[in-house]
């Protein structure tokens, strides 16, 4: 009975997740207009945001007015910005409402989750909800301006169904089908559904029907998803797909265990350190039980750190590739330290770690916090005084129609107003093949007569060497952080 007050009680409380969203998210965003400006960390937001303007008032989907192109590698994400250009919202307060709608839903579908994997302590699932709406990386992409906090609160709500006593298996194809239009490795999600789908269900009818659901719920949203990228670039995946696979290419030449183990360090960074034990435990729990619902968030968490590590293996930026993960790996350690922790055990050994143990992941998750939105605001101002920056000073001196290429397009697309070759490949996929030669590239330019060239001096210094300097930032950010300043340069 008093359980079950609790757990009611848990459940009315839940609304103090959106104030307590709203205020993690609003010190981010103030600590960095503070600091510098409002801006985005990452030129990638300058990408969605660009798409998305051109959508909503232009009504196509291209990067450069006029040209359809699938540089986009979440069109949902795009969609879902579209209105605040329609409403005249400019590219900050609506994408940033949206940042504190996806991490209060982050952290709301969370607490079934956490109630299911320790049922003995359901009345506390609260805390995995408020661990969620402070941890820094997890806020961190509450102001990014990008897809990844969207993208992990359908996985989470995906496990949240997949956990669920009678599955329903359709909800989550569509599930599926919808992730992928979000990141396409969203596909990797059929694994845990496959893994239930045949340990769960009692026989091979059920098996069946659920699978045929299942698929029919995941092909209502993925053979669309395919038609639209081939309509628009002629392939079935978006560009981004295959351009940060070849940009990336040399880091595959790293032993893979190696490369696995740089990837499962990065949900540790902050307070997952002291939810590593409750992750084990929780594993340790699902295996003991032969619980396969409840071991397949934690099994698909390593499976997805090893997928990014086999073909993707890239951990600057916080890891923010395999960021999606984290909040699974966050909720499935907070729920095996519920289950562990005893503050009021009589046992002394016990009572006094599990005290240890709930002060020290609040002590540090507050510093993390705290130096979180620090590490945001040097990466809003990085961006910047670089990339912002350059893009303006293309916009006042460069001449309308002038063919610029550049490694980093995202401010370019958005304020410079000019042509762009995409030395990334995200709108020039035809640049691919050659992303990594500046011999291939500087033919490339060429052939396309390109009159411009920006990028930062360390990336192309084959390339560099062949241009004239015009411009450079000369930005405090970047180089106080082991950077470079950007540069423009007249093409040859």
């Amino acid at each position: 009975m008093n359980t079950t007050r609790g757990l009611l009680r848990g459940t009315r409380r839940s609304w103090i997740l959106l104030p307590a969203g709203l205020l993690s998210l609003l010190g981010y965003l103030l600590y960095s207009q503070l600091y510098l400006r409002t801006g985005f960390p990452l030129d990638d937001a300058w990408i969605h945001q660009t798409y998305a303007r051109n959508l909503a008032l232009l009504g196509e989907w291209s990067f450069i007015p006029g040209q359809p192109s699938a540089g986009s590698t979440s069109p949902l994400w795009t969609l879902l910005l579209a209105p605040g250009h329609l409403l005249g919202l400019g590219p900050f307060v609506w994408t940033f409402f949206l940042g504190w709608a996806c991490l209060c839903g982050l952290a709301a579908a969370s607490l079934p989750l956490v109630r299911r994997l320790a049922p003995g302590r359901a009345h506390l699932a609260l805390w995995a909800g408020l661990l969620l709406v402070f941890d820094w990386r997890v806020v961190w992409a509450a102001a990014s301006g990008m897809e990844t906090l969207l993208y992990a609160l359908v996985i989470v709500s995906f496990f949240a169904l997949l956990l669920q006593e009678r599955v329903r298996w359709l909800l989550l194809g569509l599930l599926v089908g919808l992730a992928v239009w979000i990141r396409p490795d969203g596909l990797t999600l059929s694994g845990p559904a496959l893994m239930v789908l045949l340990s769960g269900e009692p026989d091979c009818q059920r098996r069946l029907r659920g699978g045929l659901a299942f698929l029919a719920g995941a092909l209502a949203f993925f053979l669309p998803y395919l038609l639209f990228n081939q309509a628009l670039a002629g392939e079935w995946w978006p560009n981004t797909f295959f351009a940060k696979q070849a940009e990336y290419a040399e880091l595959r030449q790293i032993p893979l265990l190696e490369r696995y183990a740089q990837q499962l360090v990065q949900p540790l960074v902050g307070a997952g350190a002291l939810l590593l034990p409750g992750f084990v435990l929780s594993l340790r729990s699902g295996i003991r039980r032969r619980d396969w619902a409840a071991l397949a968030g934690a099994i698909w968490t390593l499976g997805y750190l090893f997928v990014y590590a086999w073909r993707l293996p890239v951990t600057y930026q916080h890891g923010r590739y395999i960021l999606p993960a984290v909040p699974v790996y966050l909720i499935w350690g907070m729920a095996g330290l519920l289950e562990w922790v005893r503050i009021d055990e009589p046992q002394m050994v016990r009572r006094v770690l599990s005290r240890a143990w709930v002060l020290g992941l609040a002590l540090l998750l507050a510093v993390f916090w705290v130096q979180g939105a620090q590490t945001c605001a040097r990466d809003v101002a990085v961006i910047e005084t670089e990339m912002v920056d350059t893009a303006r000073w293309v916009r006042e001196n460069v001449p309308e129609g002038a063919l610029v290429a550049a490694h980093d397009i995202g401010a370019l697309g958005y304020f410079a107003g000019r042509p762009l070759l995409d030395l990334a490949g995200l709108i020039s996929p035809e640049v691919i093949p050659v992303i990594r030669d500046e011999a291939g590239l500087a033919a490339f330019l060429d052939r396309h007569q390109a009159q411009y060239l920006v990028t930062f001096p360390g990336w192309y210094p084959q390339l560099t060497q062949q241009a004239e300097l015009v411009f450079s930032t000369d930005g405090a950010f970047s180089p106080a952080l082991g950077g470079e300043n950007m540069a423009v340069y007249r093409w040859r």
